[in-house]
């Protein structure tokens, strides 16, 4: 199955937590923390629509403002959902500076805060100099943030010392396309097909009209298509991927239940690893996960890949130990009898971790 979300840690296994995540069909980002994020192209940064921060420890918003600068000509929006704070917070930074300047500026900010029985939103529009301006609260579903029809985020609220968000982001159902299928019926593949994909996700009727339009050389073809005979010849189902962000949190039962059911089946885990094992208790008095630990939770929760992300800078010169204690942790949960994980792979993105651990030691 050819992976929906586009995702990617944007700094090394010390750096500032960020994850990009790229909708492709969509020309769309949405990023998870906001850490340092200046190795970010202009490109990248200007399809981020929506920040989902877990918590306002420097290292987790520090990119705040330069995603601003990035953006701030821009006529778009930008949605922020993070933890109670958060609103004070980003009022915070923006009171920080002039803005006499921008009474043409279409910008604006949203800001979400989610408490256990409420998220209170606050504009913040560009023109009017970020002037804020409470809205009405939005009733807390379940840690629901966002629902389309492409895909949804959920969050859950960790014990860091302080509430601290971690995010699962949802494919409602896989769409594939049968290229051979569609080669007998003398339909070319394309953008159009994405309009297809949408219309059977949003439950159209078969009925529905779907255009297909595409380029031969100098002549251009269109034909018409009933939705229900594209559903039923072309698309094929599958369970939708799913990615799990959790970082910043003590190990303990309250939260090692509320990541499971949150990461439960995650196509892939991204988890924090700060510390070895042998600094367990150096680890749960910084409120921190081991390197263990998160092996752990990726195992029991049935994940197919997982991937860790940072770690203390405390342990620069042995970054390759923590990363082998997470996935031998790992391993050996889905290895464990009676798991039914016999089958799972270790993350391809580790190979990717194993080249960034020989360039930190090279330093």
């Amino acid at each position: 199955m050819a992976n929906t979300f586009r995702a990617f840690l944007v700094n090394d296994l010390f750096g500032d937590p960020a994850l990009y995540v790229g909708l492709p069909w969509e020309r769309r980002a949405l990023l998870f923390d906001l850490g340092d994020i200046r190795t970010l192209s202009s490109g990248q940064l200007l399809k981020i629509s929506d920040v989902f921060v877990s918590h306002a420890h420097i290292d987790h918003i520090i990119g705040f403002d330069h995603l601003l600068r990035v953006l701030l000509g821009r006529a778009k929006a930008l949605r922020l959902y993070g933890p109670p704070g958060l609103i004070g917070n980003v009022e915070g930074k923006l009171r920080g500076y002039t803005w006499n300047l921008v009474d043409d500026y279409a910008f604006s900010l949203e800001v979400r805060e989610v408490h256990p029985d409420r998220i209170p939103c606050a504009r913040f529009a560009c023109r009017e100099g970020f002037r804020r301006a409470d809205g009405p609260d939005a009733p807390a579903l379940d840690g629901l943030l966002i629902t389309e029809p492409e895909f949804r985020v959920r969050c859950t609220c960790l014990d860091h010392r302080i509430p601290c968000l971690a995010f699962a982001l949802e494919e409602p159902v896989h769409l594939n396309v049968d290229k051979a299928r569609l080669d007998e019926l003398g339909l070319p593949v394309g953008p159009w097909l994405m309009d297809v994909k949408r219309a059977i996700r949003a439950g159209k009727p078969d009925d529905h009209p779907i255009r297909a339009a595409w380029s031969d050389g100098d002549r251009r073809h269109e034909r018409w298509c009933e939705l229900g005979v594209l559903r039923r010849e072309v698309m094929r189902e599958s369970p939708g991927e799913k990615l799990v962000y959790v970082t910043d949190a003590l190990d303990s039962a309250a939260n090692r239940e509320r990541i499971l059911v949150l990461a439960d089946g995650a196509d892939v885990f991204f988890c924090e690893a700060g510390y070895p094992e042998r600094d367990a208790a150096r680890a749960r008095a910084r409120y921190h996960l081991t390197a263990v630990q998160a092996g752990r939770l990726a195992a029991a929760a049935g994940a197919r890949h997982f991937a860790v992300f940072h770690l203390s800078p405390k342990y620069r010169d042995c970054a390759a130990d923590l990363v082998a204690e997470a996935m031998a942790a790992f391993a050996e949960g889905c290895d464990r009898p009676g798991t039914g994980l016999h089958d799972r792979k270790l993350d391809g993105r580790n190979t990717l971790q194993a080249s960034e651990i020989a360039r930190l030691e090279k330093r």
